[in-house]
């Protein structure tokens, strides 16, 4: 009698025999548009399937490579994601080199190893410098300092926002909104690494700062995180009923906010609710900065 990982594994031996027999064997593409589909239906055991496939397929594939990585990362399977993730960087040349590098370096953003994902980034941050394109290169240091900031490492995390403010204004010509934009982000960094250092007047003075840039009109996009600026830093000076308000206006399609949500409704004795924030912050499937944190603690907080 087949136990149920046997019928999970045969039922996915089908499910990929039935792929190949649809697929042009020289082109991933159906693999990649089909295993994106699934995603989307939460089979994420079916996608793995299939970009496993287009991999096979394709062993140069960026996209195959970085597809499979991603969602094996999404599950919990990390190293096995590497796997994958080492193939696209050795695969791949230009942007796409740059982008597995990212892929990696939030590989480890998922376990909270800020000082390995900095190994990867580091490099693609060095790339985008290298072609001179200086708004990306900050957009890669931030999404690093995001990483060492969830694991921990603060130290790390400020050199690194850091790197990206100056870089970020680097840019040729630069016009005065995207000044602004630079001049936001610094701010709300420094804002949150004063919170967890528990400087509790200077971390306000930057919130007030990054308010104040807001109010400019340079950058509308940019409002929506006001709130969970605002929350964080109510956070972890215990202010839970402020931050549970501005969480509540933040962005609630943000894996961050669910996940800052369940952990001040926990800290407010609401456990059912917590959960509830906690369960949602697991269906995010976005391979960045936010879900790289708030998945693993979710599943830990449920678990």
């Amino acid at each position: 009698m087949h136990s149920a990982l046997t019928r999970s594994a045969f039922a996915a031996l089908l499910f990929a025999a039935a792929a190949f027999a649809q697929a042009d064997p020289a082109d991933p593409s159906d693999f990649l548009k089909q295993a994106q589909q699934l995603m989307r239906l939460g089979k994420s055991d079916d996608a793995i399937t299939l970009y496993k496939a287009a991999a096979q397929v394709t062993p140069n594939s960026y996209a195959a490579n970085s597809g499979a990585g991603v969602t094996l990362d999404l599950k919990g399977d990390y190293a096995a994601a590497r796997e994958y993730f080492t193939k696209a960087i050795q695969a791949s040349t230009g942007a796409d080199k740059i982008r597995a590098l990212r892929d990696m370096a939030l590989s480890y953003g998922f376990e909270g190893n800020c000082r390995q994902a900095v190994f990867f980034d580091k490099q693609a941050y060095e790339m985008e410098i290298a072609a001179g394109d200086f708004y990306n290169a900050g957009e890669v240091a931030d999404e690093l300092a995001r990483i060492c900031i969830d694991s921990d490492d603060l130290d790390t995390a400020e050199e690194w926002y850091k790197t990206g403010y100056q870089a970020g204004l680097k840019e040729p010509d630069i016009k005065p909104d995207r000044k602004d934009l630079w001049e936001f982000r610094w701010q709300n960094a420094q804002a949150r690494l004063a919170a967890r250092r528990e400087k509790r007047g200077e971390a306000l003075d930057h919130v007030a700062s990054a308010e104040a840039i807001l109010a400019k009109g340079s950058n509308p996009q940019q409002a929506q995180f006001l709130p969970y600026l605002k929350g964080y830093v109510a956070f972890y000076f215990h202010d839970y009923e402020t931050a549970l308000d501005q969480f509540r206006q933040a962005n609630q399609n943000d894996a961050s906010v669910a996940v800052m949500l369940g952990q001040t409704c926990e800290k407010l004795g609401d456990q059912k609710q917590a959960e509830e924030y906690y369960r949602k912050a697991i269906t995010f499937q976005t391979h960045n900065p936010p879900v790289s944190y708030a998945r693993p603690l979710a599943r830990k907080k449920l678990s």
